[in-house]
This record gives structure tokens, sequence and C-alpha cells, in this order.
């Protein structure tokens, strides 16, 4: 039971990725929420190839694939604030204020000692902002909200970019 549980998350996720609803523009494009800065977001998760199972990137990775295309701990916050966010049972529903989405994924995290953790009740999303040495910003959520923090580097986190 165990077992179809989790192969029933990981389908889950593979069958949320990409895809968007009404309201969210084409998989793959960048969407104007109507956010105040002008920060458009991405419509989907960047895949990490280097990663068979999961896309999860370390705080390192992220950096150095994407750099500032990695949306800073204000633009998250800006995010958090001006839009209104809906749990869709497998992840959050980010509507901006003209209406249109984006659809953050559930997709867990990975633990620095390479371990998976809540796939389909959770999802965790790097900042481009660092906090001294070992530690840096990421959005995190569950179904009963989310927010920012502070964490180790070495976790495994999924990316979503912006473009200003």
């Amino acid at each position: 039971m165990l077992c179809l549980l989790a192969v029933s998350m990981i389908v889950l996720y593979a069958c949320t990725k990409g895809r968007g609803g009404k309201g969210e523009e084409v998989a793959g494009k960048y969407v104007d929420l109507g956010l105040s800065s002008g920060t458009k977001w991405m419509t989907v998760d960047e895949e990490n190839t280097a990663v068979v199972e999961y896309d999860f990137f370390t705080y390192e990775e992220a950096i150095a694939a994407y750099g500032d295309k990695l949306p800073s701990r204000k633009q998250w916050m800006e995010l958090v604030n001006e839009c209104s966010w809906s749990w869709a049972g497998m992840g959050y529903k980010v509507v901006g204020p003209n209406g249109k989405s984006i659809l953050l994924p559930a997709a867990g995290y990975r633990g620095c000692d390479g371990s998976v953790h809540c796939v389909g009740s959770s999802g965790d999303y790097w900042s481009s902002t660092p906090n001294g040495s070992d530690d840096a910003w990421n959005f995190f959520f569950g179904s009963d909200g989310g927010g920012l923090r502070n964490t180790y580097r070495c976790y495994g986190y999924s990316v979503r970019l912006v473009q200003d």
C-alpha cells in the first residue's frame, strides 16, 4: 500500500509538471501576472537533466545554471503579497492581479543526504538571494500555507525562473 501511494504521488507530479490550467499561458513560456515590478514568471519548473527521478537543484547548481534568472527573495515576496493563492490538491495555483496564473507543483524536496521527501504534499523553490556562506533563502509551501525561510544550500529544491 505504501509503495502504491509513493508511485501515485510520483505519477501525480509527473503528470502535473509543465501543464497549465485555465488562465495560464502555454507551458514553458513566461507569463505576465500583472505584478507591480513587471516581473514575468515561467509557467513550468526547470528540469535538472543531471538527476534521473526528480528535478531538484542544490543552490550552487541553480545559481550556476540560471544565475539572475532565479527569482530573488524580494520577487518571491511580491508573488506572495500581490497574488491570490489556492491549494489545487497538487500544489498552489497562483493568480496575479490581472487574472493570469501559474501552478507551483508540490514536488517535495531532496535532503542533503539525497533522500526525497514530501512529494505531492509540499514544495520548495530556491531564490537567488544568499544568506551567509552556507545558507540561502527559499520559498516553501504545504497545503496550509508557506513563506520564505533560510536553509542550507545542500538541499535539493525546485527552480522556477523569472524575467524582468
